[in-house]
């Protein structure tokens, strides 16, 4: 049977999409009015059709009721565990405690260094602080447990004081529980959960909330010609086949975030297809992440090959992507983007 897709497309934001909200000339993404969008486009794996909203009735009686049932979970509020989703972006400052991580290895692995930059990383506006012992970059190799442990053990004892919203990046469920005793609030395992086979009921367990995310290969080999029928498509059946899996292990809780893995195991055009087309995945009816920062996608757009070069790159990948109703943004320049940030939004609200 030939599967449908939907995908809100033609997005308003700020005072115009409000308007357009309040004259029912056009729908909110996530139950927020100031982003809002007027037509959507089905998909399937042969064919593609824009519908204005006010067309949906028109369509075939089994197309409609499936895009009435997309549509609501396009549109509703989304709700997680400590985080008010309403207020999106949400940035998350990463905090990279690695000899070789792909931007700032070395730079914060260091006595007290990992949690002087986590305070000024919330000092400058991020409301998650992501601490990782173990670099994912193309390439990389596995870090023992022990040796990952030790890199961040210090840093998440400091952080607990400050009772902040703290994500540890790990795939290692060993390393999630001592995390989740440090009383942690969020688990972002790079591989979607795939590396390690106890972590599922792990999470269970504890019912810790976690980042869903897509990785094809392993760093060692995700960049060696990554191929997709379908990036767009493939991505999105491996949310919903991997989403029936953790329900049908018990996993019923909804403080779920899915986030495609731009640069792990793809290339140039995958990435731009991804970022171009991410509200597909709000009909899946969860929070979106996107981790662009610094990315070498920026590289093969702008010629910056030096990753701290990137920062533009970064702010208008995170500006597009805020306007298609992205509520978290995975980033190293916090200050730099949630300055961006605030001057659109002050833009795009101001009546003077």
């Amino acid at each position: 049977m030939k599967k449908y897709y939907t995908r809100a497309c033609n997005f308003y934001y700020g005072q115009n999409s409000l308007n357009k909200v309040e004259k029912n000339l056009a729908l909110p993404v996530c139950d927020n009015k100031y982003i809002s969008f007027d037509t959507i486009e089905i998909i399937t794996r042969e064919t593609k059709k824009k519908i204005n909203i006010k067309n949906i009735k028109f369509q075939s009686k089994f197309l409609k009721s499936k895009i009435e049932k997309d549509l609501n979970l396009i549109t509703k509020k989304k709700r997680f565990k400590k985080l008010n989703l309403s207020k999106n972006p949400i940035l998350m400052g990463v905090v990279n405690l690695t000899p070789d991580s792909f931007s700032d290895g070395g730079k914060y692995n260091k006595s007290n260094l990992g949690f002087a930059h986590a305070k000024k990383l919330l000092e400058k506006g991020c409301k998650i602080l992501d601490i990782g012992g173990e670099s994912t970059r193309p390439g990389s190799n596995t870090v023992k447990k022990e040796i990952e442990w030790k890199r961040i053990n210090q840093t998440l004892k400091q952080l607990k004081k400050l009772k902040k919203f703290v994500s540890i990046d790990t795939r290692k469920s060993w390393i999630m529980k001592k995390a989740i005793q440090q009383k942690i609030s969020l688990i972002n395992d790079v591989s979607g959960l795939t590396y390690d086979k106890y972590s599922i009921d792990l999470l269970k367990k504890f019912q810790t909330p976690f980042v869903l995310h897509h990785m094809k290969g392993n760093p060692k080999n995700m960049q060696k010609y990554p191929k997709y029928k379908n990036v767009l498509l493939d991505i999105y059946d491996f949310f919903e086949s991997k989403i029936k899996e953790i329900r049908n292990k018990g996993i019923m809780h909804n403080n779920i975030i899915l986030d495609p893995g731009i640069g792990f195991g793809k290339n140039l055009k995958h990435n731009i297809t991804l970022i171009r087309n991410i509200s597909i995945f709000h009909s899946l009816g969860f929070p979106i992440m996107l981790g662009i920062s610094r990315k070498r996608f920026i590289k093969d757009l702008s010629g910056k090959n030096d990753s701290k070069d990137r920062i533009g790159g970064t702010i208008s990948s995170s500006l597009f992507s805020m306007m298609q109703g992205v509520q978290i943004l995975r980033v190293h320049d916090v200050n730099e983007v949630n300055q961006s940030i605030k001057i659109f939004k002050s833009l795009n609200f101001y009546n003077g």
